[in-house]
C-alpha cells in the first residue's frame, strides 16, 4: 500500500506574480515608453515634414513648366495666409494666386506656401513654413531658383535663398532641429 502525505505536508505550488516581478514588469515598461514615444513623436514630425519638400517640388515643377510657355515666372502670395499649427488646415487653392499655376496640393497641409519672383520674372524663390509640433519654432523650407542675371529674391515667407544649395530644396532655417 502507497503511503500518501497528508495534505497539509504538500508543497505548495506557486500560481502568480511576487509584488517584486510586477515591479521590475512595470519598470522595463516605463523604461521601453520613455526612449519610444520620444522617438515615435520625432518620426512622425519627419513625416509631416516631407510634406513641405514635396509640395515645393511640385511647385517647382509647374513654376518651370510656366516659364517655359510664358517666360515668366509666377508669384502666389502665401495660401494659407496663416502659417499652420500642429494640426492641418484647408488650402484654398481656387481663390489664390496658385490657381493661374494650375496646383494644388492634396487634402489639407501642414504648410503655408508662397513664391516670391525676382523684378524681371526671371528668377523666384518658392517657401513653406509651418510649426507642426507647436513650439513657437517655426520650421521653414525653401527652393531658390536664381535671375537671370544671377540674383536671388527672399521668398514670400521668409525664406533667406543665400541659406539654400543652389536649385535645391532645403531648410531655410538658422539652426536648431529641422525634420
Amino acid at each position: 500500500m502507497a503511503h500518501k502525505m497528508p495534505i497539509r505536508n504538500r508543497p505548495k505550488s506557486r500560481s502568480a506574480f511576487t509584488l517584486i516581478e510586477l515591479m521590475i514588469v512595470v519598470a522595463i515598461i516605463g523604461i521601453l515608453s520613455a526612449i519610444a514615444i520620444p522617438m515615435f513623436i520625432s518620426h512622425q514630425l519627419r513625416a509631416k515634414s516631407t510634406e513641405a519638400k514635396t509640395n515645393l517640388s511640385a511647385i517647382r515643377v509647374v513654376e518651370e513648366a510656366n516659364f517655359s510657355e510664358t517666360g515668366l515666372y509666377v508669384a502666389a502670395v502665401a495660401e494659407p495666409s496663416l502659417i499652420p499649427g500642429s494640426t492641418p488646415v484647408s488650402f484654398d487653392a481656387a481663390g489664390s494666386d496658385y490657381a493661374s499655376l494650375g496646383w494644388a496640393p492634396e487634402g489639407r497641409v501642414y504648410f503655408s506656401y508662397a513664391v516670391a519672383v525676382s523684378v524681371d520674372q526671371s528668377g523666384y524663390t518658392a517657401d513653406a513654413a509651418a510649426d507642426i509640433d507647436a513650439n513657437g519654432l517655426i520650421q521653414l523650407w525653401g527652393y531658390a531658383k536664381p535671375s537671370g542675371l544671377g540674383n536671388l529674391v527672399t521668398g514670400g515667407l521668409g525664406c533667406d535663398p543665400t541659406r539654400l544649395p543652389p536649385e535645391v530644396i532645403g531648410s531655410c532655417n538658422l539652426s536648431g532641429s529641422v525634420y
